[in-house]
């Protein structure tokens, strides 16, 4: 027996597990959400990566088993539902409300899934979001009032919007009108100003200002409500190869640590597979990035779980409830740390974002603080400048497009809450110092050009005030 395989044994013997491998081909069948770029993780990077290959046990009571894995990509969580209910699909990555409604599926149909790891989350909130057409007037949730707001019904960002919505002292059914629009419906409809407002999940709010389509004026931050994607697998599957679950999780931990090492690199294969810009995967995937990528279970996403399934039954999506503590099975993430070396305890009381480790790439200097880094990524360099404010990353940007390069994308960090954004959608005040701090939405910039003195500039106003300056 290999030494990975033998640690990988006395790790699911710990947890309490016990198994026969009786059959001679095992099929694992992954459902994925490619274009849901935070569950990379779990699906896209170890499928193009070939990961999962090096972690399935073929020693001791798996000597001589063939491996039949089965890849299928899908665009949200509710059809990997249908096809593991339908015995199609042994594993399924989702977000925690699609989550919660397969684990109530399985059990109308007389079985069980297991939530098994988040992959990448916010315990504030932040992926999901709302976004208006780029062209109107509306700039804060507070505005829609009275209008129409499409989502994906029974998703992640269904479960935000209601509680935004609620936040707001407004009725569901009385003071908005919410319409269902899959995120493919919905960015054709903003683009052709059909809709007045949408609601999605990772990567719309984002992906859709991106491509010019629509104005983000909600972050999920806003109602501080947790959310994450994970792994859910079948659970007869799971009690009879616990090991193959291992292996899965292993796959996925180190697909977690090869794009926390390379955060460009492996943004650019999860944009040329998935179709969605390197520059927004990077805004998920980088340092100090929009979401945290996080395999343990956090008291707050086990919150999560419980909150979705009683929103569920709030919108008489299901009729019946679900003990969280049996729904999620941490053994086998714990019996995947071990196996992989790592300390389970000390990862869950982590949540820091993944720290940026560089220098300032105008002074050389080490950059310690991250709450006003700015970064370029010029067209053609590998990786990502970093710099300590964005008004020293704004003085580059005029040189580099001067030497006739592109910057393809700017980011700033959110003044207040700290999450990462696409700096040409950012509201910046420049106070008379010269300092430039950016803003998700206008109002939070102009109570901080209040607060603290300056002048509320849209992107291209603070680049040309920059320009001017010097």
């Amino acid at each position: 027996m290999t030494l990975r395989v033998h640690l990988a044994a006395i790790a699911l013997a710990a947890a309490g597990f016990s198994s026969t491998a009786d059959a001679e081909t095992i099929r694992v069948a992954i459902g994925t959400q490619d274009t849901t770029i935070n569950t990379a993780t779990g699906g896209l990077l170890i499928r193009e990566l070939k990961l999962l290959e090096k972690y399935l046990p073929h020693d001791g009571k798996y000597q001589g088993v063939d491996y039949d894995i089965q890849w299928k990509n899908f665009t949200s969580g509710a059809p990997i539902t249908n096809e593991q209910i339908a015995g199609k699909l042994d594993f399924g990555v989702m977000a925690d409300f699609p989550g919660s409604f397969n684990g109530l599926a399985h059990i109308n149909a007389g079985r069980r899934s297991h939530f098994i790891t988040p992959l990448s989350g916010s315990v504030g909130g932040s992926g999901n979001g709302i976004v208006v057409p780029v062209d109107s007037e509306i700039q804060s949730l507070g505005e829609l009032k009275g209008k129409t707001i499409s989502v994906p019904f029974a998703s992640t960002s269904h479960g935000m919007l209601l509680r935004a919505v609620k936040a707001e002292g407004w009725d569901a059914e009385r003071d908005v009108k919410i319409i269902t629009q899959a995120p493919e419906v919905a960015g054709a409809a903003l683009k052709a100003n059909r809709i007045e407002a949408h609601a999605d999940f990772v990567p719309f709010a984002e992906l859709f200002p991106w491509r010019g389509i629509a104005r983000k004026i909600y972050d999920g931050s806003q109602a501080k409500t947790p959310t994450f994607h994970g792994a859910l697998v079948d659970a007869d599957y799971a009690k009879k190869y616990p090991e193959v679950v291992v292996a899965y999780l292993r796959a996925a931990i180190e697909a977690d640590q090869l794009i926390a090492k390379e955060s460009e690199k492996y943004s650019e294969l999860i944009a040329e597979v998935s179709g969605v810009e390197a520059e927004v995967d990077y805004l998920f995937h980088g340092p100090l990035g929009l979401q945290t990528r996080d395999l343990t279970w956090k008291p707050e996403y086990r919150q999560a779980v419980a909150t979705a399934i009683e929103t569920l039954k709030s919108l008489k999506k299901a009729d019946r409830s679900l003990d969280v503590d049996s729904f999620i099975d941490e053994r086998f993430i714990r019996a995947a740390f071990k196996a992989s070396g790592l300390d389970y305890e000390a990862a869950l009381k982590n949540y820091a974002q993944l720290p940026l480790d560089a220098k300032d790439a105008a002074t050389g200097e080490t950059i310690a603080d991250g709450k006003r880094v700015a970064q370029l990524w010029v067209a053609g360099e590998p990786l990502v400048r970093s710099y300590a404010s964005p008004e020293l990353a704004l003085s580059v940007f005029k040189g580099v497009e001067a030497e006739g390069k592109t910057v393809r994308v700017f980011y700033a960090q959110d003044r207040e809450s700290g999450i990462k954004l696409l700096g040409a959608q950012a509201w910046f005040v420049r106070t008379d110092g010269g300092a430039v701090d950016a803003f998700l939405l206008k109002d939070r910039a102009e109570a901080w050009a209040k607060a603290h003195g300056g002048n509320v500039l849209d992107f291209d106003a603070v680049k040309a005030s920059i320009v001017a300056s010097n």
